[in-house]
């Protein structure tokens, strides 16, 4: 898969298939529009280009919007990058973008940058300065510029929408297996591995600190989890606590992961964390003691479930 971070990179020298969106999640709805695109633009010997925006919409013209996204940008890319597209096309989202027509949009990008053949989008899509353009203008566009476009039907729309709407709120709930079921893959949390206060080390549960820079990706609920990550060539399992450790009076949430049965160094290495089971809520203990003797639990607990693969998608 090729990546342009920029329209003005990108001008397509072969006819392309285009669908357009956010894509956030790159859920099972987002897998089967892309694999009609992937499909349809083999059969036609044209490109499959995907046209996305970064930052998000809402996040630009919405003042104090709160929407936090599923995947950071790397995140999605790889996820993408899994679906046979050929062309990612990551634009810059700004108001001066969103003041585009809906003609200079067509014309501008869809025919003149992308050299579009065919349009795939939904049957509510709308675009163009306050999303003036709609299905019907694209239809009347395409027969002035030569493309067709072809209109994702309304019930698959409504299951990608209901989709994602119920991946974040799953998500946010703790509801981890529902949300891996519906994205096809498990949730992912990546980050730089930084140094914490060693507590967990001195209760014999050392942890890897994990800093996400990228402040507008969802976080699950607090609380314990069970996860694994490939580290150095090896699948390794552990179990991994988001939260404010309020047994020792932390101030600031963290999200520290203890894995199983792994001692190498990973300071200043970044590392993805898949998400498999929640585990138990974030409580506070009488003393470090009790803790440690909860966290021996837990870890009893995590092996179980990783030995009968009760997280399986």
């Amino acid at each position: 898969m090729k990546i342009y971070t920029d329209l003005s990179n990108y001008t397509s020298t072969n006819k392309t298939f285009v669908t357009i969106g956010t894509f956030d999640g790159v859920h099972v709805g987002h897998q089967k529009v892309l694999s009609n695109l992937v499909q349809s633009a083999k059969k036609n010997n044209a490109s499959s280009v995907l046209l996305t925006f970064f930052p998000h919409p809402r996040i630009v013209l919405q003042k104090n919007a709160s929407i936090k996204l599923i995947n950071t940008i790397d995140e999605r890319i790889k996820l993408l990058d899994k679906t046979g597209l050929e062309i990612l096309v990551i634009h810059e989202f700004t108001k001066d973008f969103a003041e585009k027509t809906a003609f200079d949009f067509v014309k501008n990008v869809l025919v003149d940058n992308l050299k579009i053949s065919n349009l795939i989008i939904g049957y509510d899509h709308r675009f163009g300065k306050d999303r003036e353009g709609n299905f019907e203008q694209l239809t009347a566009f395409g027969e002035k510029f030569g493309f067709k476009v072809n209109k994702i039907p309304q019930q698959e729309i409504d299951h990608i929408t209901i989709s994602s709407t119920k991946i974040r709120k799953a998500i946010e709930l703790g509801n981890i297996e529902d949300a891996n079921r519906y994205l096809g893959y498990y949730f992912m949390l990546t980050g730089e591995v930084v140094k914490g206060k060693n507590l967990g080390e001195k209760i014999g549960f050392p942890t890897a600190n994990l800093s996400i820079k990228e402040t507008y990706k969802l976080l699950p609920k607090t609380g314990s989890y069970v996860v694994k990550a490939e580290l150095e060539g090896e699948t390794v399992y552990g179990m991994m606590n988001i939260g404010y450790n309020p047994t020792v009076k932390g101030k600031n949430q963290t999200i520290e992961i203890h894995f199983f049965d792994f001692n190498k160094d990973l300071y200043g290495k970044t590392i993805q964390i898949d998400v498999l089971k929640f585990l138990r809520e974030e409580q506070k203990f009488n003393s470090v003691e009790d803790l440690k003797n909860q966290l021996l639990r837990d870890k009893q607990n995590s092996l179980k479930i990783i030995q009968n693969n009760y997280f399986d998608l």
